[in-house]
């Protein structure tokens, strides 16, 4: 099963310097039935990219609690076994839950597919989306605006050898 892992680069740092994305229980995204409910689509395809941008958000708060962060998002894509993901039903619709699983294992880095991380020119964006995110999930138009503008940037995919490089750690 794909899961998609949000993180921030300093995330993303540890991860690869632990060899591992963890430690256990993970929050990740995935092709849940309330995600396939909500999105109305038979597309597999979609439905991913459907899970990829939830994550990207999770990412986005996880950039809104911590200020030293840079401002980029990042969400890995990896592959669990089969059952190894769970959903909570009761919040399968819940607006911030949506298409959320619970992994209760570390998972090892080397099963990730690829890496998604905003390009340097969305930094601006991310930013502002991070300081507006509180108010916009609060019902603020205003607010929820600003949070859509990082939405506009699309993740750049990076195959996992590129990793060193993305963390500042290449040569």
């Amino acid at each position: 099963m794909r899961v998609y892992v949000p993180l921030t680069l300093s995330g993303l740092a540890e991860a690869y310097k632990t060899g591992e994305l963890g430690p256990g229980p993970l929050v990740a995204y995935a092709v849940t039935p309330a995600l396939r409910e909500w999105y109305l689509s038979d597309d597999i395809e979609e439905l991913e990219y459907a899970a990829l941008n939830r994550a990207a958000l999770a990412s986005l708060r996880l950039l809104a609690a911590d200020p030293g962060a840079v401002r980029r998002r990042v969400v890995v894509a990896v592959d669990v076994p089969d059952g190894a993901a769970f959903s909570d039903p009761d919040r399968g619709l819940d607006p911030t839950a949506l298409g959320q699983v619970r992994v209760d294992r570390a998972v090892p880095l080397g099963k990730a597919a690829a890496v998604h991380v905003d390009a340097s020119d969305a930094e601006t964006d991310v930013t502002a989306a991070a300081e507006a995110l509180a108010a916009a999930e609060g019902g603020d138009d205003d607010a929820q605006f600003v949070v859509d503008g990082a939405g506009d940037h699309e993740l750049l995919w990076f195959a996992t050898q590129e990793i060193p490089n993305l963390v500042g750690l290449g040569n």
